[in-house]
């Protein structure tokens, strides 16, 4: 069997899953989205095993805890695999960069760009400074322009900048996102285009605002901002709200306001239990938010977010967990009706399911 056949096999066999389980809500056919088979994952993990001066990644078996060795990683996209061993080259013969590193971390883009994040059981000084603009030298001579950072406990040098910068392609339109090392976004690129352009078309006859929670840096806010008046984000983390703002002003987008709090925080502040200082000078009752997005982590919403969708007349649910959100849809489904049903595969060869379901009201 090839690779593309077993990749499609096991495709097929998610697809079978997750309409299997949201079968009760009686959902509209299944929309599926194939991933590319190889080279999709724009971020990676290494531990690194020392052997005397020798060393190289391994990886390990999460159930047995195996290690294993790895010389290149195909799910990993290209500019990382072509970075793998020429670092392990710079890195071998130099014990100012090796020793007591124990685990390398690349972060890449559709655009060419690539952070090398260097994590170490010692503290970093100017010497190993010095021997990383050696190591990025001996890496642009081979073609590869990367930014490196070393991590430390309660340290963090930086040689150049922290992040990339992705551009992908949307509905026939460059979106440009800041990226940073150590926090999250989509790992799958070509699949993030693909999540993005599926809202885009399931919101493209909607009115009125836009609500978002959990908004990350703006990955969704962002694309989404074209078929709404206005779009009002929240995330917790402060890391993502300013790349967010970064992404804001990049695309030159004027419609989009993200404010730095947890959805549970939001949903306290629409029900007057609590005010917060980070609302002055927001106006939410100027908001008429008829759509509301969810990207929520693996645990899904908890029991008042739920209620608090529920009061929106359309909901975009993206999870990265289809049991927590059959679980919301146990309510969910008691008001709304799925009016669009997709299978993102984020992940091939895993049994994890990206899943997303347009729901309007009843």
């Amino acid at each position: 069997m090839s690779t593309l056949d077993h990749y499609q096999t096991q495709l097929d066999e998610k697809a079978a899953r997750l309409e299997q389980i949201f079968a009760p809500f009686n959902p509209p056919r299944l929309e599926v989205f194939a991933s590319e088979p190889e080279h999709y994952r724009m971020r990676a993990e290494f531990r690194v095993w020392h052997e005397g001066d020798d060393l190289y990644y391994i990886m390990f078996n999460q159930d047995t805890r195996e290690k294993y060795r790895v010389e290149q990683f195909p799910a990993a996209s290209r500019l990382i695999n072509t970075a793998m061993p020429l670092l392990l080259e710079a890195l071998r013969p130099n014990p100012l960069l090796r020793r007591k590193l124990f685990q390398i971390d690349f972060l890449s883009s559709l655009s060419g760009e690539l952070v090398i994040s260097l994590l170490y059981h010692r503290q970093l000084n100017e010497d190993w400074q010095g021997a990383v603009q050696e190591l990025r030298v001996f890496l642009q001579s081979h073609g590869i322009e990367a930014h490196i950072i070393g991590r430390a406990k309660k340290q963090k040098l930086v040689h150049d900048q922290d992040y990339v910068v992705e551009k992908l392609q949307v509905a026939g339109k460059e979106l440009v996102y800041q990226q940073v090392e150590n926090s999250f976004t989509q790992p799958n690129g070509r699949m993030n285009e693909k999540m993005l352009g599926w809202a885009l078309n399931v919101t493209q006859d909607a009115s009125g605002d836009l609500l978002e929670l959990y908004c990350g840096n703006g990955n969704f806010s962002l694309a989404m901002a074209t078929n709404f008046r206005r779009v009002l984000a929240t995330e917790i983390s402060s890391s993502s709200v300013k790349s967010a703002q970064y992404n804001i002003a990049a695309n030159a987008i004027d419609n989009v306001t993200i404010l730095r709090m947890s959805a549970e925080e939001f949903t306290q502040a629409m029900r007057g239990v609590r005010e917060f200082r980070r609302l002055q000078g927001v106006d939410l009752q100027s908001y008429e938010c008829n759509t509301i997005l969810v990207d929520p982590p693996r645990a899904g919403l908890d029991k008042d977010t739920v209620q608090l969708v529920q009061e929106y007349e359309n909901i975009v649910y993206i999870s990265c967990n289809p049991d927590t959100l059959r679980q919301n849809l146990e309510s969910l489904s008691q008001t709304h009706q799925i009016s669009r049903f997709a299978l993102f595969d984020q992940f091939p060869y895993t049994h994890h399911m990206e899943a997303g379901v347009y729901l309007t009201r009843k």
